[in-house]
């Protein structure tokens, strides 16, 4: 009796770039002869099959489509809510040094209305 496989133990699906894809595509196109192809796609372990599915998806347009999108990870909320954090920030501190600048222009507008109130009211020897 012959040992089961161990169900656990699978072997991970292939998958290859949209831009490996179109490589592939082109340097078998380029191929002259079919012992041409067969060595491009032995010494890339490819199988005939997967390379018809390529052909197929290509003329498509379904692999210029996926190598289109941009790489990177998106935006993160948190960086965009930071910046708009940050804004407010600076928003309210330039309204606070502006009222703190009206606060102090108001104590000297009051001393000054004090001071010249108490020079009219002494009465000054002429």
């Amino acid at each position: 009796m012959a040992p089961r496989p161990d169900p656990e133990v699978r072997p991970a699906r292939q998958s290859y770039p949209a831009a490996y894809k179109l490589k592939v595509l082109a340097e078998l196109d380029a191929a002259s002869s079919k012992s041409e192809r067969g060595e491009i796609m032995r010494r890339e372990g490819l199988y005939s099959s997967l390379i018809s599915a390529w052909r197929d998806q290509r003329d498509q347009g379904a692999l210029v489509a996926m190598r289109a999108k941009k790489p990177g990870p998106k935006t993160e909320p948190i960086r965009a809510e930071n910046a708009r954090l940050r804004a407010q920030v600076e928003a309210l501190e330039a309204k606070l040094a502006t009222a703190e600048e009206l606060i102090d222009a108001q104590g000297k507008v009051s001393a000054l209305l004090q001071q010249h109130s108490r020079q009219s009211a002494d009465p000054t020897p002429s």
